[in-house]
């Protein structure tokens, strides 16, 4: 078999998105949005402190509950949960513009890769199991030894920093 090109590898690539499922609605979803080429951006606290107004912004504004960030070097991960009428591709459209927008302007450089990755979480994954999964990915990295140490996560419906995240999780989802 003949190896394939970039150029063909991208031409063949279609959306990442399910065909037969709409992302809108109550739906718990594990997002991932990478940088554009790798670019570690997301160690510098005033670029991430300049993106969280926008997330919270752009996902009250359409009903996403946001139970997960990490900010990652060069990726960012979201646990988000919708509401009735809560349109992932709308949300992630405007925040990844709106954060881009600001970000070329301070900086000069675009911010995000194109697209995102999504999981629709199932009814048997637990909220508090993929949480912790975001919020224990630099321990997992090596950047740090607790979740707790790491500057560039959080939660906008929870205190993460207290011991006891698996419950404040839970907690937050009855």
């Amino acid at each position: 078999m003949r190896e394939m090109t970039r150029n063909q590898l991208r031409e063949r690539k279609g959306s990442p998105r399910l065909a037969s499922f709409e992302y809108f609605g109550s739906y718990a979803y594990f997002v991932t949005c990478a940088t554009e080429h790798g670019s570690q951006h997301f160690k510098d606290k005033a670029v991430v402190d300049s993106l969280l107004p926008v997330l919270r912004e752009t996902s009250g504004r359409f009903g996403f509950s946001i139970y997960a960030y990490c900010f990652m070097p060069d990726h960012l991960h979201l646990l988000l949960v919708g509401k009735d009428d809560s349109p992932l591709h709308r949300f992630m459209k405007l925040f990844k513009q709106q954060s881009s927008f600001a970000f070329k302007k301070a900086y000069g450089e675009s911010l995000w890769q194109k697209s995102y990755y999504d999981h629709i979480l199932r009814k048997e994954e637990a909220l508090s199991d993929v949480a912790l999964y975001i919020l224990n990915n630099p321990v997992r990295k090596g950047l740090i030894a607790s979740y707790q140490d790491y500057p560039f996560l959080g939660s906008f419906v929870f205190d993460v920093k207290k011991n006891q995240a698996r419950h404040n999780i839970d907690n937050a989802t009855m």
